[in-house]
């Protein structure tokens, strides 16, 4: 079995998140999951909060790792022992735009396990998360709880 690492910013993890995690720890001997910080992103979340975050939702997995990465995806990959990268898709679109970075990817010795995020969360993103809090909707079935509360610290109005 393969090490994988599942990079992404995950401002805020989400349950589409969560559910890549939990499908990819089962097909990787060990899954890191990278946190990374994306400089054209303004998060909701410092890069210590979702760390800190991802470690309480992947406490129930033995095989699963949560690190910061920084720098391009295949260096971090090569410096943590990961020889596979997993990569969730919501829509046809995500495929589009993740299948020419899977060939870059490969051309530098990594494979990419593309997984479909399950039916019922290909419409949960980040984006509609950071969406739905900003307009105080609720959170239900986009996040999990400990998510939830972490974002109620968080005020709105600034």
């Amino acid at each position: 079995m393969a090490i994988g690492l599942y990079p992404g910013s995950f401002d805020p993890p989400t349950l589409g998140h969560l559910d890549i995690i939990q499908r990819a720890a089962s097909f990787c001997e060990r899954l890191i999951v990278g946190v990374a910080t994306n400089p054209e992103k303004h998060p909701l979340f410092s890069l210590e909060q979702r760390l800190r975050l991802l470690e309480l939702e992947c406490d129930g997995f033995k095989n699963v790792e949560v690190v910061a990465i920084e720098g391009a995806t295949v260096h971090a990959a090569k410096n943590l022992g990961a020889s596979v990268l997993v990569r969730g898709l919501r829509t046809s679109l995500d495929l589009e735009n993740e299948r020419s970075m899977a060939e870059v990817n490969k051309s530098n010795g990594f494979e990419s396990m593309f997984l479909l995020t399950s039916g019922c969360l290909a419409h949960v993103s980040s984006s509609v998360v950071r969406q739905a809090f900003a307009a105080q909707l609720p959170l239900d079935g986009l996040v999990s709880e400990n998510i939830k509360k972490e974002l109620a610290q968080i005020d709105i109005s600034k």
